[in-house]
């Protein structure tokens, strides 16, 4: 199967934990990050393959002839600045943009080799196998049980609740934090933990890939600390395509770096080492040392 996660008091001291958006340290550190990443494993399949993929809204073109392969098992960031066509890109995997109507997707978009954009492809049974996970945490108001199990019930998904459910938290790292209070609210919850709630959701129905838009991005850097780990565990199950603004986590979690700049272009899409030590492009070099962004 597939904003504060410490309580929320003011008490907590985290003078000594590293700001993940403090883009004063990225020209120092990233190199380092990147350089650590586990080049040991075999290649990956791909599972996701975009080719020659245009988005417009209305005349407004997105996301110009996008072409990469995304590994199986891996986590693949895309990084660049705010308004480059990040997020779009992502959507377009589960078709989340069909829900907007001004939107129009062209080319090809690949899960296992077939084209998600097929006619004979339904929208519903497409974001069952690949889940999302969005910026800001957003539990259902209804209990932290009936969050994790909603997409079963929606879906249709038959088998024992209780053990997807304590399954799920589980691969969520929350089921210890949470596992007395099942029946409560998942409002209640820390930001942090109701982003890992949000995880929990998301697996409940077995995804192939999960997409994450900036998932860190509004929690402290006790609960994104605790978000990075979730993610290279997740890895070791499912497909994990991260959109981030911030250049040292990218660094820090990904084997793959998108690295997308103005006009939704992507400039540059390899190992997240080479990329960040010795990229081919001098425009992604400009933007990864902080020269602009």
């Amino acid at each position: 199967m597939s904003n504060n996660d410490t309580p929320m008091d003011d008490s907590t001291d985290y003078s000594d934990s590293p700001d993940p958006t403090d883009d004063s340290v990225i020209e120092t550190n990233v190199a380092d990050a990147a350089a650590s990443t586990d080049t040991t494993r075999p290649p990956a399949d791909t599972i996701v393959e975009a080719r020659n993929v245009d988005v417009f809204y209305d005349d407004v073109q997105a996301l110009d002839d996008i072409s990469m392969e995304i590994p199986e098992r891996r986590v693949t960031a895309m990084v660049g600045p705010s308004g480059c066509g990040k997020s779009t890109f992502l959507r377009c995997i589960n078709r989340m943009n069909d829900r907007i109507d001004a939107a129009r997707v062209e080319g090809e978009l690949l899960l296992r080799g077939k084209n998600v954009y097929d006619d004979d492809v339904d929208p519903v049974a497409l974001r069952r196998r690949v889940g999302m996970v969005f910026q800001a945490p957003n539990p259902f108001p209804k209990s932290i049980y009936e969050n994790v199990a909603y997409g079963l019930n929606i879906q249709g998904i038959e088998g024992d609740y209780d053990e997807i459910v304590e399954e799920s938290l589980r691969r969520a790292a929350l089921w210890d934090e949470v596992k007395d209070q099942l029946h409560e609210s998942g409002l209640d919850l820390s930001g942090g933990q109701q982003q890992r709630l949000c995880i929990a959701r998301a697996i409940a129905p077995d995804p192939e890939v999960i997409l994450m838009d900036e998932p860190a991005s509004a929690l402290d850097p006790v609960a994104t600390s605790k978000i990075e780990d979730l993610i290279a565990d997740l890895a070791e199950e499912y497909t994990v395509v991260i959109v981030t603004h911030n250049m040292q986590q990218a660094a820090r979690i990904s084997d793959k770096t998108a690295v997308f700049l103005t006009g939704g272009e992507l400039v540059e899409f390899g190992d997240t080492e080479q990329v960040f030590q010795n990229p081919s492009s001098d425009r992604v070099e400009d933007y990864i040392t902080g020269k602009f962004g």
